[in-house]
C-alpha cells in the first residue's frame, strides 16, 4: 500500500463545503411502538437493527479519526475531521439511547448483536487486532487500512442516508415521526460530512487498488451484520416462531426483496448497485448526495432544531454573563 500522496495537484484535500457541527440531539422514546412502520414488522425490525450495529462502528471511527489527526497536514481537512468525530460520537450516543430506552424497555434483547459488534472493533479491528500488537513498520499501514474500510463504509451510510431523506412510503405508512427523525437527522449528517472519509484516506496516500478490495469486503461486512442482527431481533418476536430467521436461511432474504418492493426497506439489489460508483478510480463522494437536501431537512428536523434552539440559548446567556462581569 503506497504512502506517497495520490490525488492531482489540483484537487484539494477538503471537498466538504459546508461547516460540520454536532447538533446534540435527544429523541424520547414513550410513545414510540415497537413496530414504528405500522403493520409491517419485518421492515421495523430490519431498521431497528442499526441501532446495535452502529454504536461501536461510530466510536472506533472516532479513536482512528483521533489517531490520525496529528499526521493530517491541511488544515481544513483538520476542522473537517474534528466535525466529523464530533458527529459520529454524538451518532453512536443517539443509537446507544435508542438501544436502552426504547428496544430494551420493549423487551428486545440487544447483548447478542452488540458483542458481535464489540468483537468485530474492539477485537479483530483494534490497534492490537486479536491480542497482538503490531511490528511498528506495520503501525501506519494498519491505520491506513481501517481508514480505507471507514471511506468504504462512508459510501454506504450516504447512499443510505439518501435513501432515507428521499423514501416518503414510510410518511404514507404513517411510521412513528420519532423513529424517522432519528434516522433522517443521523442520514443528513452522513450526507453532509460524505466527503471527510474518503479526503482523508486520499491525503494519507491511499490508493485505487487498495479501495477497490476494501469495498468487496466492507459491502458483504454490512449486508451480512444487518441480515444476521435483524434476524436475532425478529427472533424474539413470536409472529415469526415459524419462520426460524436466519441469516443462512433464504426466506430471510426473500423476504427482505419483497418488503423492499412495496418501499419500506432498500433492495439488496439496490445497495450493490449504489456501491459501484465507489470503484471507479474517478469516484467523488461530493457528487454522490445533496448537502442542499440534508441541510433542508435538518433545519426543520425536530430534534435537530430543538438541539440549535437550546445551543442558541445558551450562548446567549453566556454572552450576557459575559457583559455583566
Amino acid at each position: 500500500m503506497a504512502f506517497t500522496r495520490t490525488r492531482a495537484a489540483s484537487r484539494p484535500a477538503s471537498l466538504t463545503d459546508t461547516e460540520l457541527k454536532q447538533r446534540k440531539v435527544k429523541f424520547h422514546w414513550e410513545d414510540t411502538p415497537l413496530d414504528w412502520i405500522p403493520n409491517q414488522p419485518y421492515a421495523s425490525h430490519f431498521i431497528n437493527e442499526i441501532n446495535m450495529i452502529l454504536p461501536a462502528g461510530e466510536f472506533w471511527f472516532c479513536r482512528l479519526y483521533n489517531k490520525a489527526l496529528p499526521l493530517i497536514t491541511d488544515e481544513k481537512l483538520k476542522e473537517d475531521v474534528k466535525g466529523f468525530i464530533k458527529q459520529e460520537a454524538m451518532h453512536a450516543r443517539g443509537h446507544s439511547a435508542a438501544m436502552d430506552e426504547y428496544l430494551e424497555q420493549r423487551g428486545i434483547s440487544t447483548a447478542r448483536n452488540q458483542a458481535i459488534m464489540k468483537y468485530l472493533f474492539e477485537t479483530v479491528l483494534a490497534d492490537e487486532p486479536f491480542g497482538k500488537k503490531m511490528p511498528k513498520w506495520m503501525e501506519r499501514r494498519w491505520l491506513l487500512l481501517r481508514l480505507g474500510l471507514i471511506a468504504a463504509i462512508e459510501h454506504q451510510t450516504c447512499v443510505l442516508g439518501t435513501y432515507a431523506l428521499t423514501n416518503k412510503n414510510w410518511d404514507d405508512a404513517q411510521a412513528d415521526p420519532v423513529f424517522l427523525d432519528l434516522i433522517r437527522w443521523h442520514g443528513a449528517e452522513e450526507i453532509e460530512h460524505r466527503s471527510v472519509a474518503f479526503d482523508l484516506y486520499q491525503h494519507l496516500g491511499g490508493d485505487y487498488i487498495s479501495r477497490y478490495y476494501l469495498t468487496a469486503v466492507a459491502l458483504p461486512m454490512i449486508i451480512g451484520l444487518w441480515v444476521d442482527g435483524a434476524a436475532h431481533v425478529m427472533k424474539q418476536d413470536v409472529r415469526f416462531a415459524d419462520k426460524k430467521p436466519s441469516v443462512f436461511r433464504p426466506w430471510m432474504w426473500l423476504e427482505w426483496q419483497r418488503t423492499a418492493k412495496k418501499g419500506m426497506l432498500p433492495s439488496p439489489f439496490k445497495l450493490v448497485w449504489d456501491s459501484m460508483p465507489f470503484f471507479s478510480p474517478w469516484y467523488d463522494p461530493a457528487k454522490e448526495g445533496s448537502t442542499e437536501m440534508a441541510q433542508e431537512y435538518l433545519k426543520k428536523s425536530p430534534a435537530a432544531s430543538t438541539a440549535e434552539s437550546i445551543e442558541t440559548a445558551i450562548r446567549r446567556t453566556h454572552a450576557k454573563e459575559s457583559v455583566a462581569v
